[in-house]
């Protein structure tokens, strides 16, 4: 068993299975992208476990887990085995006895094993000490129906390096964001998907990203990138209202009417209850043009506001529509 830094086990994890010792609720809060959960513990056994710990000392400790895994020993060998390779990463949250004892019994099995120093807990914090480090970041703004999404997706396709925060967050970014999505990954997750997307770029180059808010949905950016995104170059995007209204009731107007309804009421406030009422009204008649421009108001306006905080960093307006889209996504490809 060789017990290796973080960023040995980061350029390894991509040729070998990563394993992650810890509890199915552990893992599903959040883990390693890639990373099979082999635990040693169930939920239920992990919160016994801790509980003797706490009361009753480590070595009582050892010994309930001991009974609980001893049944599960094969288990964990075959499905290792299942995962073709006889060199395996794997790591617990800090680094401990868990992965310290699944590495002991595959070793003994005849694996080549290496142990993430400092576990899960490791790799989290190497999450946060990236983004304090200056990156060359891009930043694609417009108000919404700008096709800025469709624009980074093409501008992937010829090459550039893109994140799709709104895609690695399962949300489109509105009150009317998660109708068309999945359900969302809990923040952890996202933020660690987010970090998984930038270790395969060339830091030297161009990364270019979305202007979004700190939390998309329910799931929030890391902090030092969202900071590093305000102070970043920004390229306006600018698509006429009606271009817009026909991106946007395209892309929703086939939703059921009453997950529209329900999301032009969630901003009701702010719209304004005659502005509401209206656009309700609009979308129970299939009128989805005149509903998405009363909705389009406000959500100009808001974005008028944001974008005249940050005014000293848009560094060109670039007019676009549906014909030019290719076009500019080639030009801005160019950009250094």
């Amino acid at each position: 068993m060789q017990v290796i830094e973080i960023d040995q086990f980061l350029s390894n994890k991509n040729d070998f299975p990563v394993l992650d010792t810890r509890s199915p609720g552990e893992h599903a809060a959040g883990h390693i992208p890639g990373a099979v959960n082999l635990p040693l513990f169930d939920n239920d056994q992990r919160a016994i476990i801790g509980t003797i710990y706490k009361e009753e000392g480590r070595e009582k400790a050892i010994k309930v887990g001991l009974k609980l895994i001893g049944p599960k020993l094969v288990d964990l060998i075959e499905i290792a085995e299942s995962l073709g390779s006889k060199k395996l990463l794997i790591h617990c949250w800090r680094g401990g006895m868990r992965s310290s004892s699944l590495a002991w019994l595959l070793e003994l099995y005849g694996f080549e094993i290496l142990v993430l120093k400092g576990g899960y807990k490791a790799y989290r914090n190497y999450l946060l000490s990236f983004f304090d480090q200056p990156l060359k970041l891009k930043i694609v703004a417009g108000t919404t129906g700008s096709m800025k999404t469709s624009l980074l997706k093409e501008m992937e396709t010829k090459g550039a390096q893109i994140v799709d925060l709104e895609g690695l967050a399962h949300h489109q970014g509105s009150a009317f964001g998660s109708h068309k999505e999945e359900s969302q990954p809990s923040s952890e997750q996202f933020q660690n998907d987010i970090l998984e997307k930038f270790l395969y770029f060339s830091l030297e180059k161009p990364i270019w990203l979305e202007d979004e808010s700190f939390i998309i949905g329910k799931a929030h950016i890391i902090a030092p990138l969202y900071q590093l995104m305000q102070e970043s170059p920004r390229y306006h995007i600018v698509v006429s209202k009606e271009q817009r209204l026909k991106v946007l009731v395209n892309g929703y107007g086939s939703l059921p009417k009453d997950k529209l309804i329900k999301s032009t009421y969630d901003i009701a406030k702010k719209l304004g209850k005659e502005n509401c009422e209206l656009a309700v009204n609009h979308i129970e008649n299939g009128e989805m043009s005149q509903a998405a421009s009363i909705i389009l108001s406000y959500y100009d306006k808001a974005y008028g506001k944001g974008l005249n905080k940050k005014a000293k960093t848009v560094v060109r307006e670039i007019p676009m529509n549906l014909d030019n889209l290719s076009e500019v996504a080639a030009s801005l490809i160019k950009i250094e």
